[in-house]
């Protein structure tokens, strides 16, 4: 179902749309540009993910539907309608081949073949909605997190659960694979700590390291490319309206190194750039930010979206940021 949208640039300056600010604090414009609204969605974007080649994005709605858009023209290049139930969660495969969705509310994680458009297999030994899923590094394993209270490791392969995490207080929002796959962390709404548990995937055991980030919850967790940070996202608990909150954590100390203040709502999506220099967050104030991870500071506001910022994915080559909104939309912010 190829919808064709134009093809056009705008540039957005500091009062328009993206505010830039200096080490010391000091706004700036900076020129940055937006590519067509990614628009035919009929629900919430809760998810994008790019391609490992960059060419593709992958779009999944509260309405049950997946889509590929080409990165390039902005044009649709295939839909999946036979998902029975929310989107809320898309995934490629390390090589592009497979494509994940997770979201039903009888736990079944779907995979397609992106060449075929084909349905090629589906996890259903959950029995809850399964809000989190991430492939390793490798390929050959799934993890997955949901309403249960516990997380999950699949065999890609052969199709089955190899371990499962347990003794969690709260339903699981959000899981990531380190970049050497030894780790899964779990983030997790357990309101009276909002705890990251860090879970060995090699000793496939029912435990993990837990690190309490003194947040109502962590709606989102991701790993530095060397592994050696973890950004956690989500909101304060006592605060009306809930405000977002964003820590960064040293995975080998177990401490927090950075708190990024500035997102009036809770914080949905976190997510590195590919040099590891940069963090984009996507919140429910609407915006999605980039922060310089060094110094802790905002780089760009991104203002565009109409509703709620669920989804934030960087392009391999880390020069463009994907949004995912509850606007109903998608966009694709170039960045220089």
């Amino acid at each position: 179902m190829g919808r064709s949208l134009p093809r056009r640039k705008v540039l957005l300056m500091a009062g328009l749309g993206v505010l830039g600010v200096t080490a010391v604090g000091v706004p700036v414009a900076i020129a940055l540009t937006r590519t067509p609204t990614l628009t035919g969605h009929t629900a919430t974007v809760g998810s994008v993910a790019f391609s490992p080649d960059g060419t593709t994005l992958a779009t999944g709605s509260q309405n049950g539907e997946v889509w590929l858009w080409d990165v390039d023209s902005g044009e649709t290049i295939a839909a999946f309608t036979d998902y029975d139930g929310t989107v809320v969660s898309v995934a490629f495969s390390p090589d592009g081949r497979t494509l994940a969705a997770c979201g039903e509310s009888d736990g079944a994680v779907r995979l397609w073949d992106v060449a075929s458009r084909e349905t090629i297999a589906a996890f259903t030994g959950r029995t809850d909605l399964v809000w989190s899923m991430a492939f390793s590094p490798d390929g050959t394993t799934l993890a997955t997190g949901g309403n249960a209270r516990t997380a999950q490791l699949w065999d890609v392969a052969g199709r089955t659960a190899t371990a499962t995490l347990t003794g969690l207080t709260g339903t699981v929002l959000s899981v990531a694979f380190s970049p050497d796959g030894a780790t899964v962390a779990v983030g997790s709404s357990d309101h009276a700590e909002g705890t990251v548990r860090l879970w060995d995937v090699a000793g496939r055991t029912t435990t993990a390291t837990a690190i309490p980030t003194g947040t109502g919850t962590v709606d989102s967790v991701a790993f530095s490319p060397d592994g050696t940070t973890l950004a956690t996202g989500g909101r304060e608990e006592n605060s009306s309206p809930s405000r977002g909150v964003v820590r960064l954590w040293d995975v080998a100390g177990r401490t927090a190194t950075a708190t990024l203040a500035g997102h009036a709502g809770a914080v949905m999506s976190v997510a590195f750039s590919p040099d590891g220099t940069t963090l984009a967050t996507g919140s429910l104030d609407r915006t999605a930010r980039l922060w310089n991870v060094d110094s802790g500071t905002t780089v760009a506001t991104f203002t565009g979206h109409a509703g709620a910022v669920m989804s934030v994915a960087f392009s391999p080559d880390g020069t463009t940021l994907a949004t995912g909104s509850k606007d109903d939309t998608a966009k694709l912010w170039r960045i220089p």
